[in-house]
């Protein structure tokens, strides 16, 4: 048996072939950064119908998952865990269907869901960045900053409801695709340049 320390891995050779795998296709990372920002744009500019399309795509995912998983149960029904497998597969297909059968609902539902993640969120970083905050000197403010973000969002998205269900989620996954799709752009240039 070999030790990691017998066998250290070639860091510096593994980052020159990624840095040559980027520079080599710069300009595909260069389009799929533009059509992300683009996407995220037009998420923003229209949030409920973004909300609507997450909704759907969410049921689509959540019955097409479901519904494998039952066939996949049903074939190692000899397995343990049978009943749960079943169970969590029968639960997918019926939110999967509840969504797409009603998505206007589902919007409303997802947009609770996301109020109460960023409420769960921001509070968990507060703590962590109190917690934290002799060990990482001057950046516990950021994870400060960043916990009470997360609360404002919580709270503006939880206090508008139900009206906010039309844009939240629509305008948080714009803003998430603009920011990713300004990343790969960012980087297929700095590939290029270099």
């Amino acid at each position: 048996m070999t030790l990691p320390e017998d066998n250290p891995p070639d860091i510096g050779k593994l980052q020159s072939r990624m840095n040559a795998a980027v520079k080599a296709h710069w300009k595909a990372f260069l389009f799929e950064g533009v059509v992300l920002a683009l996407l995220g744009l037009a998420a923003m500019i229209v949030p409920p119908l973004a909300s609507l399309a997450v909704t759907i795509f969410l049921g689509w995912m959540f019955l097409i998952t479901g519904i494998a998983g039952l066939f996949v149960t049903y074939w190692a029904r000899q397995m343990p865990g049978f009943w749960w497998s079943l169970f969590s597969a029968a639960l997918a297909v019926l939110a999967g269907g509840l969504l797409l059968a009603r998505p206007a609902q589902g919007i409303l539902t997802l947009t609770i869901v996301v109020g109460a993640y960023f409420l769960a969120e921001g509070v968990v970083t507060i703590m962590y960045a109190l917690e934290h905050r002799r060990e990482l000197s001057e950046r516990w403010s950021w994870l400060l900053l960043s916990g009470l973000m997360d609360l404002a969002i919580a709270f503006i998205i939880v206090s508008g409801l139900p009206g906010s269900a039309e844009w939240a989620i629509g305008l948080l996954v714009g803003i998430n695709l603009v920011l990713g799709g300004a990343s790969l752009v960012g980087m297929a240039l700095a590939a290029r340049n270099t």
